[in-house]
């Protein structure tokens, strides 16, 4: 079993989404040893991460530059905080990601994707994700 966490959670601190599921992630792992298991288990986040790198991606996701954490309730006993999109020009986007504590933390980073954009479309951002902000970042 390993743990996946999305870009919603219930928000139990008031802290950013990014703080909240790092010390998800620490728990998981401290209640993980604590069972006695022998392995290391796997941890993934998701994020919503745009290279603003043609007037196409600015058009679509320019605005998202300025994304911040949304807090809102599903119904009248949860209270949620889902993540904000990261949007930017590459260099940008490494310095906000290299501050993010949950990437940080976990051993994958699930990257999703505007699918009623198309495939052609969502290679583009996710090839810019690859070549121009994860090398940066040490990503493999």
């Amino acid at each position: 079993m390993n743990l996946q966490s999305s870009t919603l959670k219930d928000d139990e601190t008031g802290e950013p989404l990014h703080v909240q599921q790092r010390k998800q992630i620490d728990a998981y792992r401290e209640a993980w040893k604590e069972a006695g298991h022998t392995r290391e288990p796997r941890v993934s986040v998701s994020r919503s991460i745009f290279a603003l790198v043609n007037d196409m991606d600015r058009a679509y996701f320019g605005n998202d530059a300025r994304s911040q954490d949304q807090v809102g309730n599903i119904d009248a006993n949860t209270r949620a905080i889902f993540g904000r999109s990261y949007a930017g020009e590459p260099d940008a986007l490494v310095k906000q990601l290299a501050e993010d504590e949950a990437i940080a933390a976990a051993d994958t980073l699930l990257l999703t994707v505007p699918n009623q954009l198309g495939v052609a479309y969502n290679a583009h951002v996710i090839e810019s994700i690859l070549t121009l902000v994860a090398p940066a970042l040490g990503w493999r």
